[in-house]
């Protein structure tokens, strides 16, 4: 399954039409919303609603945003709430509008080492991973696992960096979940990407719930008196698309083997 929904997600995500650059929509956004096939059901869709053609650049969360900054895309698709706010507040987003979301997971190898079965809470869950030396992927990219990955430490009290346990990688969350499986590690995942790879994988869901795991995504358009040559009347086509019902239809609606990926926006706290 995992090689099934990596070819789709290449061949719609990165593969866009032959129209006007006028014509076109720039979106950078978080590799998870590739990574979990739920792109090649919201692209097509929505450029068949608007008759513009949306190219998306799936890469990390702070590298989605430095694109935005940059003025190398239109709108941004993200999940780093903290970055996202800053991102607005210095100028060169506007207009940010929740989506839809879904919970971030520890999963690591199924003879779960550390114990975090037994965990009450996160950060319990996350000191007994450091206690045992289980061994622990990082993403290490700036993506917004990442960023969460970094806050989750903090909250247990553990600086990671420097142990032989931990392994940064600077890689997105498939590869990540890949290595993980391969060293019978523990990693933090994204719902979404998880449950899009798990038959291929060798891991085990070891703890979900509470509230520092709520993963929201918010679109955001880039300035335009920021940068005049972004194209944000196709951006406010695009974001005014994601919140109709149609698309929070789509995202609803969106299963693998039967299980939801992502919650829509009416659903959010």
């Amino acid at each position: 399954m995992l090689k099934r929904y990596s070819i789709l997600a290449i061949l719609f995500v990165l593969a866009s039409p032959v129209l006007a650059a006028e014509g076109i929509v720039h979106l950078a956004t978080s590799t998870s919303t590739a990574n979990s096939g739920l792109l090649t059901v919201l692209r097509p869709a929505f450029e068949k609603s608007s008759g513009l053609g949306l190219k998306v650049t799936a890469v990390g969360t702070g590298r989605a945003l430095r694109l935005g900054r940059q003025g190398a895309v239109d709108a941004v698709l993200v999940h780093a709430p903290e970055a996202e706010s800053h991102f607005v507040f210095t100028g060169y987003g506007i207009d940010r509008q929740p989506i839809m979301f879904n919970y971030f997971v520890i999963v690591g190898p199924t003879g779960d080492p550390a114990g975090l079965r037994g965990a009450r809470d996160i950060r319990e869950a996350m000191a007994r991973i450091a206690d045992s030396g289980a061994g622990f992927v990082s993403r290490g990219d700036d993506s917004g696992t990442h960023k969460r990955e970094f806050r989750l430490w903090n909250e247990a009290g553990i600086e990671p960096y420097g142990n032989v346990w931990y392994l940064e990688l600077g890689v997105g969350m498939a590869g990540a979940l890949k290595s993980a499986s391969d060293k019978k590690y523990y990693t933090l995942s994204d719902m979404g990407t998880w449950l899009a790879h798990a038959p291929d994988l060798e891991l085990a869901l070891l703890f979900e719930g509470g509230r520092l795991l709520y993963n929201p995504y918010h679109v955001i358009a880039v300035n335009p008196a920021r940068h005049a040559n972004v194209n944000h009347a196709g951006a406010r086509k695009l974001m005014q698309w994601l919140v109709s019902d149609e698309a929070q239809g789509l995202i609803d609606a969106y299963r693998i083997d039967g299980t939801q990926l992502f919650r829509p926006r009416r659903d959010m706290n």
